[in-house]
């Protein structure tokens, strides 16, 4: 990227972020909430490194990424652009067990468990980069709850809601490689997200009653951030309201 694609850019995602900031402070001011109350997740899958770093210079502390294979070459790029900007970097797609090994080394934090299966693989995954000194401490995780129909929930993963109170008892069981953070989900498709928000937001309630430190709600995307926010969203993980439509990372 030239420079001056570079500085069109930067405007471009610089007038996006104000605006979707903008939007948040809007839902907090509607459910009388403070606007740091809520944090912004810049979801970069299928954008380049350079909007990455873009993002961090104007301020984004926190990027997220769907697939594993292209996470992990973006964040290792990201870093040689930018190795002063203090980035965490979530993992917020669904998310297979013989990834585990891998995603430990770039994530900071994994939104999507929801299985004891994978919580042990993770766990075991932290295990092993620490000892090769691929990482200094535990990982940061949360429980994907599923609010989709029982019809459609193998299709997009999640724990299905009543059983999330267990899984969150398993992972803090898991040791010192795991640290439960709290709960996410996605709404369901083609419906009203509101009632779905006001399930998780109860399962949630009934997670931080046993494990105090699970404070973050992520939910809300680009389409339904306000109504996430209406009801306890912590994290709000947007992607096109802030970078476009979706492209490939690279040519």
């Amino acid at each position: 990227m030239n420079a001056v694609d570079e500085q069109a850019r930067r405007a471009e995602l610089a007038e996006s972020l104000a605006e979707v900031r903008a939007r948040i402070d809007a839902a907090c001011a509607a459910a009388g909430r403070a606007p740091d109350e809520v944090r912004l997740l810049a979801v970069t899958k299928t954008f380049p490194a350079s909007d990455a770093a873009l993002l961090s210079d104007l301020g984004m502390t926190d990027l997220a990424e769907n697939r594993d294979q292209e996470a992990g070459p973006k964040a290792d790029e990201l870093a040689g652009l930018r190795p002063e900007a203090a980035v965490r970097w979530h993992m917020v797609g669904r998310l297979q067990r013989n990834k585990a090994k891998s995603v430990v080394r770039w994530a900071d934090e994994v939104q999507s468990v929801d299985s004891p299966r994978l919580a042990e693989a993770l766990a075991k995954a932290v295990h092993t980069a620490q000892e090769r000194g691929e990482r200094s401490g535990p990982l940061d995780v949360l429980i994907q709850a599923s609010l989709d129909a029982p019809e459609e929930a193998g299709h997009r993963g999640g724990c299905p809601l009543p059983d999330v109170p267990q899984l969150a008892d398993i992972i803090a069981r898991s040791g010192e490689q795991l640290r439960l953070r709290g709960v996410m989900a996605v709404a369901p498709l083609g419906q009203d997200p509101e009632p779905a928000f006001a399930r998780l937001a109860e399962t949630h309630a009934r997670v931080r009653r046993d494990h105090p430190d699970a404070t973050e709600l992520s939910a809300g995307m680009s389409g339904d951030l306000e109504q996430a926010v209406a009801h306890g969203s912590s994290c709000v993980r947007v992607g096109t309201a802030l970078l476009g439509g979706r492209r490939l990372a690279s040519p």
